[in-house]
């Protein structure tokens, strides 16, 4: 029996992983190789780290955990969560199983995109949802912000920092008198067009035919939980702003006994960075919960 099963091989995972393994507990990790920044070619604002391919972050870290005799890890999907605190089991692909005294659920989210044409195929590379993680590189250029629901307004009036903004509603939200003010006084331009599809680097084709060359674009994105197991074990979730992730604890406990919870899918907002510290705080409570249990 494993002290703790981890359910996601991302950064969060693993950085709880590494607290545990360095406690020298008995640590399984289930990895589906779903890395929400999969679709990026480099990844910035992790100390260290800024500028590296993400796969090659992932693959460095990786490597380090397996150097621990107390790892185990799976390439596969994790099916469900059955059992009880101290009696966990988790199912794989086909079936196979593994049993564990904690579980701790770090699968990530899922980014739901507006059906717009052409903007999937530019997620990561030139439409982004971070302008700390992304934002620089555009190097002052022009940004057009893709409006999705009302984070949409946070998003634009954040990002002049980083170059001139132009706010496409795209029918998606109705700007109050004040509201527009507001953007206005950032030096926002307004383009109430509906958008027709995303061509180029990051170029938006509107209705009516106009063409808008931008150096990048951003969107306040929807999540949702990348994988349906927390619900299915009766975790709780939680409506925020950015969507729905799993509710916890300051102790990163979910509310079933003995199942933790980190990273995007339990915590906003999300980076590469918040994930890891998130990632640790879990290892360190999880471990706590092994030593004392009635805690």
């Amino acid at each position: 029996m494993e002290d703790v099963i981890v359910i996601g091989g991302s950064y969060a995972g693993m950085a709880a992983a590494l607290q545990l393994l360095r406690a020298r507990r008995r640590v399984a990790v289930i990895d589906a190789r779903e890395r929400r920044n999969r679709f990026a070619s480099h990844s910035h604002g992790f100390l260290g780290q800024d500028g590296i391919d993400p796969a090659q972050l992932w693959a460095e870290a990786q490597r380090q955990l397996l150097a621990y005799s107390t790892l185990r890890w799976v390439d596969g999907v994790a099916g469900a969560v059955a059992g009880q605190r101290d009696a966990f089991r988790v199912s794989l692909d086909g079936d196979k199983e593994l049993s564990g005294r904690r579980v701790l659920l770090a699968t990530g989210v899922s980014d739901q995109l507006p059906d717009i044409p052409g903007l999937a195929d530019r997620w990561g590379r030139s439409v982004f949802h971070c302008p700390y993680c992304h934002g620089y590189e555009l190097d002052r250029g022009r940004i057009g912000v893709i409006a999705t629901g009302p984070m949409s307004l946070h998003q634009t009036k954040l990002l002049p920092d980083w170059g001139p903004v132009t706010f496409l509603t795209n029918k998606a939200v109705a700007l109050e008198p004040e509201q527009r003010l507001d953007l206005q006084a950032r030096g926002v331009t307004i383009e109430e067009t509906a958008i027709a599809r995303i061509t180029g680097e990051a170029d938006v084709e509107l209705r009516d035919g106009r063409n808008l060359s931008f150096a990048g674009l951003f969107i306040a994105t929807r999540t949702t939980p990348a994988s349906p197991i927390a619900e299915a074990a009766g975790c709780a979730l939680v409506e925020t702003p950015m969507g729905v992730q799993i509710r916890t604890t300051d102790s990163k406990e979910t509310s079933v006994p003995g199942i933790f919870a980190c990273g995007d899918v339990a915590r906003a907002p999300h980076s590469v960075s918040l994930a890891v510290a998130d990632g640790a705080w879990a290892g360190a409570q999880l471990h706590r919960s092994l030593v004392w249990p009635e805690g």
